[in-house]
């Protein structure tokens, strides 16, 4: 048997908390047993966990004390998770991962994993939204904002909500095999694969919106998109060094100025494709990317799709408007 348990701090999110119960309660049913005993864990007993509408409150016989004998540990997101989070849960979560448990976040929980350190030298992800600040405030840790979810062994993170359901998905297929996932899936009406590597697939707001002395730069990079920018020329704009300018990314955008530009060229690009009729060639010379090939190749990487089929699902029903040509 494999002893799940789900943290609850108060002001964890309510369907968060549940999600485990969903999945491997379906896959104790697809195998007609009790294979994971699965378990919400607060600190008193209770906890105000947050809902669409408030708090609603939660009633359980086990409390933290009961990560010390769990295979398997899922960290919610909380409202709260850009605050510190309890020290207690996380002692528990380091000294559950010492003996070997698995731990495992969804969406914005990786803000408290990433507070146990457990996650230094790791890829990870969560909600694309957080990402930067995530590696803002973590920058030994390497986060990938473009995936559903990560594998890492003992250490998993997922995406947002419903990338912790295909997160749990994974590891009933991993624990039982892809047959009883397939039929777990089914059970509760979900795909029976997404692909830990699959792109988010959202519409990106700007790459970055954080307070940073940056600001100023980063609005001429993402008005120059079009052009060939080069460091010399970004630091140049910023009236730093180039050294400087790279140790500046790092500590206040989480990221390195050349890995920024790109992103925000992708972004770009997403929005073109979703917003307009240009022809990818035009798409690639809009966003920077100067041949189609080379828009064609870090799109992949980032969005595990091509700008076609990108746009084929995503571009807008509504009449589409001519693109701005930049200057």
């Amino acid at each position: 048997m494999v002893v799940v348990t789900v943290v609850a701090p108060d002001d964890a999110l309510g369907f968060e908390v549940m999600l485990a119960d969903v999945v491997f309660g379906a896959a104790n049913a697809t195998v007609d047993r009790e294979h994971y005993d699965i378990r919400i864990a607060s600190k008193s007993g209770t906890a105000d966990i947050a809902s669409g509408r408030g708090a609603v409150g939660l009633h359980t016989r086990w409390g933290i004390e009961s990560l010390a004998e769990s295979d398997l540990i899922v960290v919610p997101g909380a409202a709260g998770f850009l605050q510190d989070p309890d020290e207690v849960i996380v002692d528990a979560l380091r000294t559950a991962a010492e003996r070997g448990a698995r731990l495992a976040s969804v969406c914005v929980g990786a803000f408290t994993l990433a507070a146990t350190g457990l996650l230094d030298g790791h890829r990870v992800t969560t909600h694309w939204e957080y990402a930067a600040e995530l590696a803002r405030r973590h920058p030994r840790v390497e986060v990938d904002p473009s995936v559903l979810y990560i594998d890492n062994g003992q250490i998993l993170t997922s995406a947002g909500v419903v990338a912790g359901l295909d997160l749990c998905l994974h590891i009933v297929r991993r624990d039982l095999g892809a047959a009883i996932a397939a039929d777990t899936a089914r059970r509760i009406v979900m795909p029976p694969q997404r692909d830990g590597g699959q792109a988010q697939f959202i519409t990106h707001a700007e790459p970055v919106r954080i307070d940073t002395s940056l600001r100023p730069v980063l609005d001429w990079m993402q008005s120059n998109l079009h052009r060939p920018l080069t460091l010399d020329e970004v630091a140049a704009q910023a009236a730093i060094s180039v050294r400087s300018l790279n140790r500046r990314f790092r500590r206040e955008v989480g990221t390195t100025p050349m890995q920024w530009l790109l992103r925000a060229r992708v972004h770009h690009a997403q929005r073109l494709l979703e917003t307009t009729p240009l022809s990818i060639d035009r798409v690639a010379a809009e966003a920077g990317f100067g041949t189609a090939t080379s828009l064609r190749y870090h799109f992949a990487r980032q969005t595990r799709t091509t700008p076609q089929a990108y746009r084929n699902s995503f571009q807008h029903r509504a009449e589409p408007r001519a693109a701005s040509v930049s200057g």
